[in-house]
């Protein structure tokens, strides 16, 4: 792949940057209201809409946002993605997302592919703090968070975002990067 954004391996899968030909197989979660049912915007309609959201991802600004496929290292399923937004540099802060297939939940594979993320949010893009926005009834989000080394810092924040037509509550947690190289060592 040529690209300049770096690729993450763990035991069971390999992350790379999002790509529009990952459309189809993104539209299994993008198109699935289970596991939309958090995220910050409806399910997709169809592959368009779908097709639409990977592209705004693939081309926005790198500063940004920048999204990575999780795929499977047995047999190269995309089973989720990661990414991270709302980055200022000169504060050295942004914030992540993920999202996981429902097939693969309960597994441990987002914490597995968080954690390279991670490093790589706090090593090469010199972030000092990132901030997880989790919906007070996202609980398998929220542990996640916590095994990560996420502490919630506030919340929930009311009506903090509209998802179509609807006001959802929202807490922020938040890990630092003195936190986070304690866990690593």
């Amino acid at each position: 792949m040529n690209s300049p954004l770096p690729l993450f391996y763990t035991p069971r899968t390999t992350l790379r940057p999002l790509a529009l030909a990952d459309a189809a197989a993104m539209h299994g979660l993008f198109g699935d209201p289970e596991t939309m049912r958090f995220w910050d915007a409806l399910p997709s309609a169809d592959l368009a809409e779908t097709t639409a959201r990977v592209e705004r991802l693939v081309t926005a600004d790198p500063y940004w946002q920048v999204g990575w496929a999780i795929l499977a290292n047995s047999g190269g399923a995309l089973l989720g993605f990661v990414n991270f937004h709302g980055r200022v540099p000169a504060w050295r802060r942004l914030s992540v997302g993920y999202m996981l297939g429902r097939a693969w939940w309960g597994q441990g594979l987002m914490e597995e592919a968080m954690t390279p993320f991670l490093d790589h949010c706090f090593g090469a893009l010199e972030a000092h703090r990132v901030e997880a926005l989790i919906e007070p009834g996202n609980v398998a989000s929220a542990r996640l968070a916590q095994r990560l080394g996420f502490a919630r810092e506030s919340g929930p924040l009311r009506d903090r975002m509209l998802v179509g037509g609807v006001f959802r509550d929202i807490c922020i947690h938040g890990l630092l990067a003195p936190d986070w190289a304690a866990r690593r060592r």
